[in-house]
């Protein structure tokens, strides 16, 4: 079993979860943890060398890549039940019409406020795109900003815009409409008036938690993954939707996280074994121990209410769930150069190269 590298918790959680699969399936787990940063490389060169591991973790958004490539078992050749899960999931599982993989947890982004700044300068959380401007200008100013976010050229900074310009009507498919320039003229309008820091350009999302955290920003676009840091540092925070274009317009998040899929490594009798330990992956009981267990939500839509009542924390963030959006879902592999024109358009927008529409339009893949 192959998977990318996470935190000490993410392994121990993981190695948890594993262990109780082996007691289920009976099957013997060894596991691989290889460096994040060079770790689709790493399956790439395995699909090419057909070195495949018995179960392989994937970004879900690496999934078409590698699934088009013929590496993977689809799971109807081994019964696996899906029944319950979001629809964003299964298409983000999915390659051709065929489904590839179990996503046992999910994660996206919402919008964190500093509850004490925002009580201090009266400021009521923002539900819209005006709203937003007006209480990010005023919580802005001596050395502090409104609002932070990631607007680095990566995939990173295209996911986080995503809400944004999806809740708009932007459409991957054809990044250069008037829908998209909208949204990526708030990011603009955020950064020229100074509610935003110019180093949005090129924090991550780790380093946009590092400034909510020192309390250098009163807001911020970022994920679960950050509540850790958060509660050890005593922040006072709440997290809520991101704010929609009007009030009333439906809020579209990106659907995050990791996928487990069944390499074609042509041993019949591993391949059977690997399908019973992904099923376990996604079992209720694996669901509910690993979105616990790292701060993620399981994307079983009957699970949901249960989560929530157990972990009130991560409302803002299982209430998504059912209406969770796929990134490949319209363009499957395609989808990587559509967010390359995306966080490049953001880039050129930001620094002045262009305004937003032309940015877009000179950045749109196929131009």
């Amino acid at each position: 079993m192959e998977r990318p590298a996470g935190s000490t918790n993410d392994k121990k959680v993981y190695d948890d979860v594993l262990a109780a699969c082996e007691e289920t399936t009976g099957v013997t787990i060894e596991t691989q943890d290889v460096p994040y940063d060079g770790y689709l490389a790493k399956v790439l060169q395995q699909v090419s060398s057909k070195t495949m591991p018995d179960v392989l973790m994937l970004d879900n958004g690496d999934l078409p890549q590698i699934a088009s490539s013929g590496a993977l078992a689809p799971l109807s050749d081994f019964d696996i039940n899906v029944d319950g899960y979001a629809d964003g999931v299964i298409e983000a599982s999915s390659y051709d019409g065929d489904l590839y993989a179990v996503q046992p947890v999910a994660n996206t982004i919402a919008l964190f406020v500093n509850t004490d700044m925002l009580a201090a300068a009266g400021v009521d959380v923002p539900t819209t795109w005006d709203e937003l401007k007006t209480a990010a200008a005023a919580l802005s100013g001596n050395g502090k900003y409104g609002i932070a976010f990631s607007a680095t050229a990566t995939e990173e900074g295209t996911f986080q815009f995503l809400p944004f310009f999806w809740s708009n009507g932007g459409d991957e498919t054809d990044i250069a409409t008037e829908a998209g320039a909208e949204a990526l003229q708030l990011w603009v309008d955020l950064v020229d008036s100074g509610s935003a820091s110019e180093s949005v350009l090129t924090w991550t999302q780790a380093d946009v938690n590092d400034q909510f955290v020192a309390g250098n920003t009163a807001m911020m676009v970022n994920g679960p993954w950050q509540f850790p840091s958060l509660d050890e540092a005593g922040v006072p925070y709440e997290v809520v939707s991101i704010p929609a274009p009007q009030d009333g317009d439906e809020i579209i998040s990106p659907l995050g996280g990791e996928v487990w899929t069944i390499p074609q490594t042509g041993n019949e009798a591993k391949m059977t074994a690997a399908a019973s330990v992904v099923e376990c992956l996604g079992s209720d009981e694996s669901q509910m121990a690993l979105a616990s267990g790292r701060d993620l939500v399981p994307t079983n839509t009957e699970l949901v209410d249960q989560f929530i009542a157990e972990n009130p924390k991560m409302a803002g963030f299982a209430e998504q769930v059912p209406g969770l959006r796929a990134r490949t879902a319209q363009l499957g592999a395609d989808y990587t150069a559509a967010s390359e024109g995306i966080y490049t358009a953001i880039q050129t927008a930001l620094t002045g190269g262009a305004d937003p529409l032309t940015a877009l339009q000179q950045s749109a893949p196929n131009k």
